[in-house]
């Protein structure tokens, strides 16, 4: 089983560390998004290109990424390895081999996992996502709030044994937007649709 984990953990890990945002804004004549914007490598920033496809793509890829690894794993060795792919997977995007471990912040791929290990739980933190960011307007704080919401999603709809995950992806997503939190109590994080 040790070495079924690990297998699982490197593969969501491949999977995960996909560069869909770098990729897809240089297929579409973009330039390098690592020198646009926030030079995140994540859908919002794709947004500030002023492409809505680009970004559009973006997200659907790397949430896609996380789905995969947790879909393929489940099928090939049941759950328990689908937890630790969707690990793998997050970390990937965080921490991309290709980036030089420079990665995104894991919002599209962390609600994809979701989606993936129990579709309620996940609808549930994509509509958290959707009424934050409609309320008001900061990508971030929506971002935050879907995370933090999500173990609640999952004990809600039955998936206690993936409650663990949730909250130690929610940790890093917590980590990752550290410069937005202080932005927003500062009062200068930009709001969705505005500029850097």
């Amino acid at each position: 089983m040790s070495l079924t984990f690990l297998l699982a953990l490197a593969l969501g890990y491949l999977a995960g560390s996909i560069p869909f945002g770098v990729l897809v804004t240089r297929a579409m004549g973009l330039g390098d998004l690592r020198a646009i914007g926030s030079g995140n490598i994540g859908a919002t920033n794709v947004l500030r290109t002023g492409n809505k496809r680009a970004a559009l793509a973006t997200l659907i890829l790397d949430g896609g990424k996380g789905a995969v690894a947790v879909l393929v794993a489940r099928a090939v060795a049941g759950e328990p390895a689908a937890l630790v792919a969707a690990l793998g997977a997050f970390l990937g995007h965080l921490f991309p081999v290709w980036l030089g471990f420079r990665g995104g912040k894991g919002v599209a791929t962390f609600l994809g996992i979701m989606l993936a290990l129990a579709w309620p739980a996940g609808i549930a933190a994509c509509l958290t996502w959707l009424a934050v960011a409609a309320l008001f307007r900061f990508s971030s704080l929506a971002a935050l709030v879907a995370a933090a919401s999500a173990p609640a999603w999952l004990a809600v709809f039955g998936r206690t044994d993936a409650i663990w995950l949730a909250v130690a992806l929610a940790l890093l997503v917590l980590v990752r937007h550290h410069a937005n939190i202080r932005r927003l109590l500062a009062g200068t994080e930009p709001k969705i649709g505005k500029g850097k």
